[in-house]
């Protein structure tokens, strides 16, 4: 049986470790905070709020860069934790690559839809 701690510990994997688990983290943080700015956007506007509203909203120039800011934080908050899920269970590496750029050309996608939708506000 081999030794597996000290000096002779197989370390396998990416050692994305801390800098990932502080990625995720911050970005969740920034999704927080927008979450907080909407919501207090919301309850500031009187009346129903249906499509104008909306649009009235994400109007402002900071609204939209802060949105854009939190769909990029979005992304890459979800990728670590797929990616990670990823490298954690499927084993075959030639998966496991279909997998990673499957999981990356859709969020790019979903990217992309969401800032076509934001600008189109």
């Amino acid at each position: 049986m081999s030794v597996n701690y000290g000096s002779k510990r197989v370390v396998t994997g990416a050692h994305y470790g801390a800098r990932d688990w502080l990625a995720q983290r911050i970005t969740a943080a920034l999704m927080a905070l927008f979450t907080l700015v909407l919501l207090a956007k919301v309850l500031l506007v009187s009346g129903p709020l249906g499509y104008e509203g909306w649009a009235g909203i994400f109007a402002a120039q900071w609204m939209k860069a802060l949105t854009f800011a939190v769909f990029i934080a979005l992304a890459y908050h979800v990728w670590v934790g797929v990616r990670d899920i990823w490298m954690d269970y499927v084993k075959p590496a030639g998966l496991r690559l279909v997998l990673h750029v499957f999981t990356l050309v859709w969020l790019l996608a979903c990217l992309g839809w969401a800032v076509q939708v934001l600008w189109r506000l």
